[in-house]
């Protein structure tokens, strides 16, 4: 199986869930990213540009699938996943499964829609492309919980649904490898609805030691972490980050448990 960006948390994610399978896997990174790729026998890094398309043939060729997510809001995400799915109908490659995001059609956000319109992009060549739609990762906040902090430049009172990065990669090897989800599209959502308030409540009684909630404000963020962001990267965030700050981002996390067979892992099991 191809994953692309397989030197990210989700390729690496992805990748480990097919090699546990057995699933030889081609690692598509760019170069100079060798060291970050899940280390097995049966991963192969192969070298591929995404923004160029050089090394996309290559790189696609004799496969099986093709898994791909696009670099995080890339502006040419759709021409990405054109160039992709051009490759693999050529090639005869027999399963696609994209990684787009909750709820891709709500306008407020750019970096969203651009995925909407890549899974258009996908599906008119592909119809037997499988779409995942994940919500955000519970292991975005993991981090600074452990340190004790959690920062966040919007309403630390708007609901979410985050999910488990492992349930979505283990989700990502079942489509990649099993029968039944030819041109399917599924929502992967978290089972709790925990603001980020909750979230660092929870953690508080989880780690045993304080965990504050901090909301940041916009013009600080854009003034400290957004500054080094290009200007495109950066508006994307921020209309996301007031969007959060109105609507939180819920899903409903029927289908992920019935992808799994079981519960979605919580928030508490992240921790742990």
């Amino acid at each position: 199986m191809l994953v692309i960006g397989a030197a990210g948390k989700t390729g690496r994610a992805v990748t480990r869930a097919l090699v546990a399978r057995g699933v030889g896997v081609r690692a598509a990174i760019h170069q100079g990213r060798r060291s970050r790729i899940h280390a097995d026998d049966l991963v192969h890094a192969v070298p591929l540009d995404l923004a160029t398309g050089v090394g996309v043939e290559a790189a696609v060729a004799g496969v099986s699938g093709v898994y791909h997510m696009a670099p995080n809001v890339h502006p040419d995400e759709v021409l990405m996943a054109t160039r992709l799915a051009d490759s693999a109908l050529r090639q005869g490659v027999s399963r696609f499964v994209y990684h787009s995001v909750l709820h891709p059609d709500d306008a407020s956000m750019p970096h969203h829609l651009r995925k909407a319109q890549a899974e258009k992009a996908i599906r008119a060549r592909l119809k037997s492309a499988t779409v995942l739609r994940p919500t955000a990762y519970l292991q975005n906040l993991d981090g600074p919980a452990q340190h004790g902090r959690i920062e966040v430049p919007y309403s630390l009172d708007t609901p979410f649904t985050n999910v488990d990065l492992d349930d979505v990669a283990d989700v990502a090897a079942r489509v990649l490898t099993e029968e039944g989800h030819a041109g399917a599209t599924y929502d992967l959502v978290g089972a709790e609805r925990l603001s980020v308030r909750e979230m660092a409540e929870v953690a508080t009684e989880v780690l045993g030691h304080p965990v504050d909630a901090v909301a940041v404000p916009l013009d600080e963020w854009i003034s400290g972490p957004g500054q080094d962001l290009s200007d495109h990267a950066r508006d994307d965030l921020v209309a996301m980050f007031r969007c959060y700050d109105r609507e939180g981002l819920v899903g409903d996390s029927r289908t992920l448990r019935d992808l799994l067979g079981r519960q979605p892992r919580s928030w508490r099991d992240v921790l742990s």
